[in-house]
């Protein structure tokens, strides 16, 4: 087999990051999909070798944060009848599920796993180190630069996603009103 067999983009693996508990983590069911096995065989494998998954390794998700998860993806599909709860890994669970899956794909995409951690961590990092710039130059010029960092700042600061509306709305061509016989 070549040695870059169908790596999986990197940016891919981020789009299936997620922040729970104020940890970067993701769903069993995705490495199962990325490390090419079924999602029961991949959790048999983690119950077989529970010495290897500490707390800071993996966790199993709460009901209602699996509803909540579920609710943020409103088209979920794969995943949404499951018997039991969801495990979570974090980028050291995610090796260590390659390291007991012991497959050539799970090895070589735990590869690309790990890069796509560091990638967000270090995202994340020079986030934090630019907002600390930014104050410390907010604090070193006057007020008459004030608007410039508010600008910057608004900038950093992610979009407000619209709401949308549900339901339907019904537009009249004309302003008169209607009987109940038109409504």
């Amino acid at each position: 087999m070549d040695g870059q067999m169908s790596l999986v983009p990197v940016e891919r693996i981020e789009r299936v990051i997620l922040s729970i508990r104020g940890e970067k983590v993701m769903l069993d069911s995705d490495l199962a999909e990325l490390y090419g096995v079924e999602t029961k065989r991949l959790n048999e494998q983690v119950r077989r070798n529970l010495n290897r998954f500490p707390p800071d390794f993996m966790f199993q998700l709460t009901p209602q944060e699996w509803e909540s998860l579920r609710s943020q993806f409103a088209t979920l599909k794969r995943g949404a009848h499951r018997k039991y709860l969801p495990y979570v890994f974090t980028e050291h669970g995610a090796l260590m599920l390659a390291n007991v899956l012991n497959s050539e794909r799970a090895a070589q995409t735990s590869v690309q796993v790990v890069r796509a951690f560091v990638r967000l961590r270090q995202m994340l990092t020079s986030n934090a180190e630019l907002a600390r710039k930014l104050a410390a130059l907010e604090n070193k010029y006057d007020a008459q630069f004030k608007v410039v960092f508010d600008a910057i700042r608004q900038l950093m600061s992610p979009p407000a996603r619209p709401k949308r509306e549900i339901g339907f709305h019904v537009k009249y061509d004309d302003d008169k009103p209607k009987s109940k016989r038109q409504r």
